[in-house]
């Protein structure tokens, strides 16, 4: 009995040491720290907290797609948080995911290889997603039939470091165009405030490059007569352009001609096809963000395709077999983990 006493007496005293209560913190953190990455659902790590996924303008595809691929991977990553954080759109979103102001975003094929800024080595893709359609809006009743015809109109072109904007000026270009030297005029307004500008006269077209159906442009034709410039002639022109100044885009084919069906605004007038461009929408990470964590979230990006092709058509093409083909960048590992693992 008198050992039992002493036993229980040296440990109470133990437990009552500095050195012996610092342990046992050390291995409370270090039990919680092993939880924090490895319980974690399918058998892949990821670290729990908030990340960022900047999205684009309001009334654009991106902002939709990110509030409707929110609830998806909050749901499939307990203990993870996706923020969406509004931007100018695609080349602003890989400024901000460079940066480390956000972990996750969409751009178009031609804004990444575009994309020149300070850590541009370190952006990764994580799957093609869908394409965007190159958008000339114009009144029913315009004179603007083609490109050429916006010499001496006014013309939105999208928000400053916008998607938009780059592919506006890329437009003027190959159609002999120049906005500095009074061809025409030309106004950073975005999807949020071009419909309205158009319907009240204040400008005479607008650019938009989004997926379709876009409800900035589907709201505006509820109640305002418009249809869609043809552009799909100037694909080859812009393809070549894009080469030609940017590396990145060498080995890949940026632009390319498609049609939009008669389907994608039911009220556009006349409600025909009609050609224009199509480009690449990527979802992109960064290289340092970590593996499980982008591999799960590639997962909830597949998984959430049919949910999110309910609300946003284009969402609906988005397809395993091809979302690993990123061109002009490179798979992100924790991607390249997900599709080897999902392979049929």
């Amino acid at each position: 009995m008198a050992d039992t006493w002493r036993l229980h007496d040296l440990l109470s005293r133990g437990v009552r040491s500095p050195a012996v209560r610092v342990l046992t913190v050390m291995v409370a953190l270090a039990a919680a720290a092993l939880g924090y990455w490895l319980a974690a659902p399918h058998g892949v790590a990821y670290p729990r907290g908030v990340y960022g996924m900047a999205t684009g303008s309001s009334g654009g595809v991106y902002e939709k797609y990110g509030q409707l691929l929110k609830p998806n991977v909050d749901r499939d990553l307990p203990g993870v948080r996706l923020r969406l954080d509004s931007s100018a759109g695609g080349p602003d979103n890989l400024a901000r995911i460079a940066s480390g102001r956000d972990d996750f975003g969409i751009a178009t094929a031609d804004a990444v290889a575009h994309y020149t800024g300070p850590n541009a080595g370190e952006l990764r893709a994580m799957g093609r997603l869908y394409d965007d359609y190159v958008q000339l809006v114009v009144p029913t009743d315009s004179s603007i039939r083609s490109v050429s015809d916006l010499r001496g109109k006014k013309v939105a072109i999208g928000q400053a470091n916008s998607g938009v904007a780059l592919i506006a000026s890329r437009i003027f270009q190959v159609s002999g165009l120049d906005p500095a030297k009074g061809d025409l005029t030309t106004v950073p307004l975005g999807i949020d405030e071009a419909p309205t500008q158009l319907s009240q006269g204040r400008i005479d077209a607008f650019f938009w490059s989004g997926g379709i159906p876009t409800s900035g442009v589907a709201d505006l034709t509820d109640s305002f007569h418009v249809r869609l410039v043809p552009l799909g002639a100037l694909a080859t022109a812009l393809d070549t352009l894009a080469t030609q100044e940017d590396p990145k885009a060498r080995n890949s084919q940026i632009y390319r001609s498609s049609t939009m069906p008669a389907s994608a605004y039911q009220h556009t007038d006349p409600d025909v096809a009609v050609p224009t461009i199509a480009v690449a929408n990527l979802m992109v990470t960064r290289a340092d963000v970590p593996l499980g964590l982008v591999q799960r979230v590639t997962a909830a990006v597949i998984d959430s395709r049919d949910s999110i092709g309910k609300q946003v058509h284009s969402a609906q093409l988005v397809d395993i077999r091809s979302a690993i083909y990123t061109d002009p960048l490179p798979l992100a590992e924790g991607a390249r983990r997900y599709y080897v693992s999902a392979k049929p």
